[in-house]
């Protein structure tokens, strides 16, 4: 199997070669990456373009950028990763070897944070209620093979918690393959917010979403509490 990788971004002139160049192993073992602009102000497209294999833009929204990724991709298997998260070594092999073998649709990997004690414990909780639930961050590199993406419907276009119902959708399909390598993601929102308190955030957004409020309201929740 094939692998693109799906990189969603806005405004990351500051820091998106750095994360592309970490990328530049699996680009050479054949890994397509493809960054998807949602309007950004800065370059961040003139940035990424020398260092992906495809630069393009469409309109501001997580759900609606890695929708438009997923279509212009190549790979049989789609991976979504965050600007300010890093995946492990050997990412592309552990996935589709992973995959293989486990005769599993999609999956995500376990999260770590850069730095910060504290934030340890906010990932085992992470890591350990994904695999109780089977549901996924977009924290945790989702991946999923094309047919079982296109299965689910692709990204829901909500302003929040499309990760949550992406992976509840693929998981009607079949338990995610839940891989033990982490990817390291920034905790810089946990220090700025508080860790307790972006802990009772999330968790109020969260049930929130489940009790059926609309996901424009939660994102507006979420953005006032920056």
């Amino acid at each position: 199997m094939t692998l693109s990788i799906i990189m969603p971004v806005l405004n990351e002139a500051a820091g998106i070669e750095a994360v592309l160049s970490a990328l530049a192993p699996l680009r050479a073992r054949g890994v397509e990456v493809i960054v998807v602009d949602g309007g950004s102000r800065d370059n961040t497209s003139a940035c990424a373009g020398r260092l992906a294999d495809r630069v393009m833009t469409a309109p501001r929204g997580r759900s609606v950028q890695m929708n438009a990724g997923a279509a212009a991709a190549t790979g049989e298997v789609l991976l979504f990763l965050h600007a300010d998260t890093q995946l492990p070594d050997l990412a592309d092999i552990l996935v589709l070897d992973g995959l293989d073998r486990s005769g599993r649709c999609w999956g995500r990997f376990d999260v770590q944070f850069d730095r910060g004690h504290r934030l340890r414990l906010v990932a085992m909780m992470m890591n350990w209620r994904s695999r109780l639930t089977g549901i996924a961050t977009g924290d945790q590199a989702i991946f999923a093979t094309r047919a079982a993406f296109e299965a689910a419907g692709g990204y829901p276009p909500i302003a929040l918690m499309e990760d949550i119902a992406l992976s509840a959708r693929l998981r009607k399909i079949g338990r995610p393959l839940c891989l033990n390598a982490r990817v390291t993601t920034s905790g810089r929102r946990w220090r700025e917010r508080g860790t307790i308190r972006t802990i009772l955030l999330m968790w109020g957004l969260r049930l929130r979403y489940f009790l059926g409020a609309d996901p424009r309201r939660l994102a507006q929740a979420y953005d006032a509490k920056r």
